[in-house]
């Protein structure tokens, strides 16, 4: 199985797809490579792509307010734009800006839906991953709205050690690498409040800072707060 078959099996949505599902959907993919900085898409652009990184690092991003508000950040093997695959009239609704070299795997619309037609537990688990990302961003109205612009940074520390942390000696490593800045327009505040709560946490122990990678030494005071 090539590579790419591989990144497409570990890919939520083609998990459950057998090998000859996977070569039948692998050819309608083209990959594309960006340099830092560069914009896939901005808001309100027509949707046509649906995207699967390869290798890289990408944020989706909205401005309120002049101000810049982060709503995921994606790694290798995460996969985005795919409100685009189900509603043809759609737009944008957040901009995609890679934040180092990257690599992914485009299929179109056209593409998608002519194999879709084939498929349809394709369709069934779109429509699952679809509605869990419904509601994570509603979670993230409700943290906006209602937590304290403390609380929301911790629970964007705790939220990034669950889908980036990774087991090293000593603790829980987020393996991103994120400035205080990037980390306030996650919390939808100002990179002076985050770094007055890392810098507490440090105080404490319960993380520790490297490289602008953040090293959970406590995960269990962590929650606690």
């Amino acid at each position: 199985m090539s590579i790419f078959l591989s990144l497409l099996k570990n890919i939520p949505l083609f998990e459950d797809f057998n090998e000859e599902e996977l070569r039948a959907v692998a050819p309608l993919f083209t990959e594309r490579k960006f340099k830092k900085g560069a914009i896939l898409f901005f808001e309100g652009d027509k949707g046509h792509d649906f995207y699967i990184i390869k290798s890289g690092f990408v944020k989706i991003y909205q401005f309120e307010e002049a101000k810049e508000v982060t709503l995921a950040l994606f790694r290798d093997g995460d996969f985005f734009g795919d409100m685009a695959l189900i509603d043809k009239n759609a737009t944008r609704s957040a901009t995609a800006e890679t934040l180092e070299p990257t690599s992914v795997y485009v299929i179109n619309r056209g593409d998608f839906e002519r194999f879709l037609m084939n498929t349809p537990k394709l369709c069934l688990n779109l429509l699952g991953f679809t509605i869990q990302r419904l509601r994570n961003a509603n979670q993230q109205i409700y943290d906006l709205t209602f937590l304290d612009v403390r609380s929301r940074i911790l629970k964007n520390i705790h939220r990034l050690s669950e889908d980036y942390g990774k087991s090293v000696p000593g603790g829980l490593l987020i393996d991103l690498k994120l400035t205080h800045q990037q980390l306030a327009n996650l919390a939808g505040t100002v990179r002076e409040s985050v770094t007055k709560v890392l810098q507490e946490l440090q105080d404490r122990n319960i993380i520790s800072i490297e490289k602008k990678r953040i090293l959970i030494l406590n995960m269990e005071k962590l929650q606690q707060y």
